[in-house]
């Protein structure tokens, strides 16, 4: 551990091997110390799930890069969180950073993300927290590109801080011919996926099904993240996890609920 520089928590979605968390890795050794602590397999999709009913398993790893520890976990993202603040770090972290995810975490995608759930893990506790994702689910892809800009967004949180229940979830278009033309701050788009469900009999007759869908953008706005990625702009959203819809109070108070 160096004197003075920022303590790192580096989680993820994808497996602690994935392509994306190495990257995010060697970033982050740029501005701090890092302790590395992320599931041993993909857990894509599993939102905000915690383990109850199994035990839970830390790892030591040494895969590669200049990380203080790396610790595989056998439970979700928000586990690593939580056994990291827990039972890795003497100290809570500076700031966590989860990702880079394999694929868009945008829009309606943030309630499902498993990547975005680890950075809210973190915010839940009170640490300046980004989940990073590129919009391209290639095991292989480039992240070349996202690199400069995922050491700057983090540099800058570092340095001033987010508001106590903000998290900031990133996303990145996929790589083209034409460079990022820069990051745009924007609101999450209204936006879901329409379930599709393919219903298939096994060699021993039972009925199973596999999930598909399509994803349907209802947002017309022109400040959404779905909008600017589109124009090969990086998505920043600043979100809360205060789920309480404020603007309903009010007119909830006007019910006749007791008498």
């Amino acid at each position: 551990m160096t004197k003075n520089r920022p303590k790192i928590l580096v989680t993820n979605d994808d497996g602690i091997t994935a392509l994306g968390i190495r990257v995010l890795i060697a970033e982050m050794c740029k501005l701090g110390d890092v302790y590395v602590v992320a599931p041993d397999k993909p857990q894509s999709g599993k939102g905000h799930a915690i383990t109850i009913d199994a035990i839970l398993e830390l790892k030591p790893q040494k895969i590669d890069g200049d990380a203080i520890a790396e610790i595989a976990c056998t439970g979700t993202p928000a586990d690593c969180v939580k056994l990291a603040i827990n039972e890795v770090l003497d100290t809570k972290p500076d700031m966590c950073v989860s990702g880079i995810n394999h694929g868009s975490n945008s829009s309606i995608s943030v309630i499902y993300s498993g990547t975005m759930s680890a950075a809210i893990e973190a915010g839940i506790e009170g640490i300046p927290s980004i989940g990073f994702s590129l919009c391209d689910f290639s095991k292989d892809v480039d992240f070349s590109e996202a690199q400069d800009y995922v050491y700057k967004i983090a540099k800058e949180v570092l340095e001033k801080g987010l508001p106590d229940g903000v998290v900031l979830n990133v996303n990145f278009p996929k790589k083209s011919e034409n460079p990022y033309k820069g990051v745009k701050v924007c609101r999450q788009a209204r936006a879901n996926w329409k379930e599709k469900f393919d219903k298939r009999m096994s060699p021993m007759g039972r009925e199973y099904f596999w999930l598909t869908g399509e994803f349907e953008n209802l947002d017309a706005g022109e400040d959404t993240d779905e909008y600017w990625l589109e124009q090969n702009y990086i998505s920043l959203v600043p979100i809360q996890f205060d789920l309480t819809a404020h603007h309903m109070i009010q007119k909830l108070n006007t019910w006749k609920l007791n008498e």
